[in-house]
């Protein structure tokens, strides 16, 4: 029964906690698994996951520390690359100007001001819930979230796309 349980919600919410990972992240080849560690996660607790009001919520929180992690960890190796006087390699910018790219502006946004308008705007969560994952107040989600789309909006500006396109 209770491998059961656990079978439907990862069935359920493997793609939507890797789409979050990949939109946090912005690495493709390492939001599947920080999914999956973060399923991991829920496995090991889920008696009292599946207790809560929304295992989702929970699951969503576990991917969002997961990735800053992974994020911090970037930044102390690609510091520790550059001590050492090397360098590490740097994604290409866009090389089409007419492709509205969100993905590179969204990574370019602080990872706080990410995670809430990720959360906000593609996961469709309110505020309250952006908060408890994320361990901040609402009016931190508040802020962020109006600075995060204020910074996206900036930095999608200058981009010129075909309205053929975009219907």
């Amino acid at each position: 029964m209770r491998e059961q349980a656990f079978h439907r919600f990862f069935e359920q919410h493997h793609a939507s906690l890797a789409g979050l990972a990949f939109l946090l992240s912005g690495d493709p080849a390492v939001a599947d698994d920080l999914a999956a560690d973060a399923l991991t996660e829920v496995w090991k607790h889920w008696d009292r996951v599946s207790a809560a009001g929304d295992p989702a919520a929970y699951a969503r929180g576990i991917v969002a520390n997961l990735t800053r992690n992974w994020i911090r960890r970037q930044g102390r190796a690609r510091r520790g690359l550059a001590l050492l006087g090397l360098r590490g390699e740097r994604a290409a910018a866009p090389d089409v100007p007419a492709v509205l790219d969100v993905r590179t502006a969204l990574k370019r946004l602080p990872y706080r001001r990410r995670a809430c308008v990720v959360l906000r705007y593609a996961f469709d969560l309110p505020e309250r819930e952006v908060a408890d994952i994320l361990g901040i107040s609402v009016g931190a989600v508040k802020s962020q979230t109006s600075r995060g789309a204020k910074q996206l909006a900036e930095l999608l500006a200058d981009l010129e796309f075909d309205p053929e396109v975009a219907r």
